[in-house]
């Protein structure tokens, strides 16, 4: 790889054979939320959720905001969700008027810290929002052991992890609530997009409803439908036309799941061995790492980042701590967060996707070891 050529952060993944897929849809009648949604929403339940009904949503956000809704959250009930993260997990409890309890980082996955959860957890807790940081899965059993004894819903913003494991089972078949993203740069994207995969199916319908206004869509269709809505809702589907950008790309998972492992694992080889780096990566083998970001520790982090902008390769801070935002501030008063203190000016994301080659991942790492 030549200096000149340089590698981005993100880049998204389009089969060539969407376009034609789209192409298609757009000579019909059917853009909107149609038939192609369908088939989308079949095709991901076989390859991730044995067969199992999930909800495609207009964004991750939409579909965190119906699980929400769903496990019963209300105003003012309290909410166990990780101090790090992407906003859009949290943001949607303000919608609700929730009260949130920041959790702290396991300093090994950047996901929430076990300990941390079992002394903020208390008897006025409704649900654990946890977050799959960079498609490392969480300590699942112990989250649900956790949620068991406190009888509270487990939602898992898997946002990050479209194709990982826990102990065998598909990320999206374990906890009460499971949501993904489709936004352009995850695995797979529809443009923007999500999916909500539910445990109880009793709930599989009015989620259905809420996601459309609380229109029952299917008898409206039909002809059936009383004309009458008893539950508010909103306008969170996903498109005929998204739905065809990001079919394809279910078909060729398993393509684009392997590369961005080669990816990783050269990542992990090469630069674990560096006495100066940490890489974010816990080795436990209950764990089916789904390899959206691959990330570091290292003291001299803006030294390293200048550095490799110099060779045209970008990187970058993904997330960040969202006890810091304003929007937060009244539920973070005296609270502290000991191993987000010590890593938040220390973490760096490396680039990982199909545009990414082993080569390039190679010279990013002989780049690194020689900085560094």
């Amino acid at each position: 790889m030549s200096d000149k050529k340089g590698t981005v952060l993100f880049y998204p993944y389009i089969p060539k054979k969407s376009l034609k897929i789209l192409e298609n849809r757009l000579s019909t009648r059917w853009i909107g939320q149609g038939p192609m949604v369908d088939k989308f929403e079949k095709k991901f339940s076989q390859i991730f959720l044995n067969g199992k009904e999930c909800v495609s949503t207009g964004s991750g956000t939409d579909a965190l905001h119906l699980a929400y809704i769903l496990a019963g959250i209300k105003k003012n009930d309290e909410v166990i969700a990780p101090v790090f993260t992407c906003t859009a997990t949290n943001i949607p409890l303000l919608y609700i008027g929730a009260k949130i309890k920041f959790v702290d980082v396991d300093p090994n996955t950047m996901n929430i810290c076990i300990n941390d959860l079992r002394k903020k957890i208390s008897k006025k807790t409704k649900a654990i929002v946890c977050v799959h940081y960079g498609g490392i899965p969480c300590d699942m059993s112990e989250i649900k052991k956790i949620a068991k004894k406190y009888n509270v819903k487990v939602i898992e913003d898997a946002a990050q992890a479209l194709g990982g494991k826990y102990k065998n089972q598909n990320i999206g078949t374990i906890s009460d609530f499971t949501i993904f993203s489709f936004q352009a740069i995850k695995h797979i994207t529809t443009g923007d997009g999500g999916m909500l995969c539910i445990k109880d199916p009793k709930l599989i319908e009015k989620a259905k409803r809420i996601r459309w206004f609380g229109i029952d869509r299917r008898k409206k269709q039909l002809g059936i439908w009383k004309n009458d809505i008893k539950e508010v809702g909103f306008k969170y589907q996903l498109t005929d036309l998204g739905a065809s950008i990001g079919y394809q790309s279910l078909i060729d998972f398993k393509k684009i799941i392997s590369h961005r492992l080669k990816i990783y694992n050269i990542y992990l080889k090469n630069l674990s061995q560096n006495p100066n780096i940490t890489c974010i990566h816990d080795f436990d083998k209950n764990k089916n790492c789904a390899a959206w970001l691959f990330t570091i520790l290292l003291k001299r982090k803006d030294f390293l980042q200048k550095k490799l902008r110099q060779k045209n390769i970008e990187t970058n801070q993904v997330h960040f701590r969202n006890d810091k935002y304003s929007i937060f501030k009244k539920f973070v008063k005296n609270q502290k967060f000991k191993n987000m203190d010590k890593i938040e000016n220390r973490y760096l994301v490396l680039p990982i996707h199909t545009k990414v080659s082993e080569k390039d991942a190679k010279y990013i790492c002989d780049l690194i070891n020689k900085f560094i």
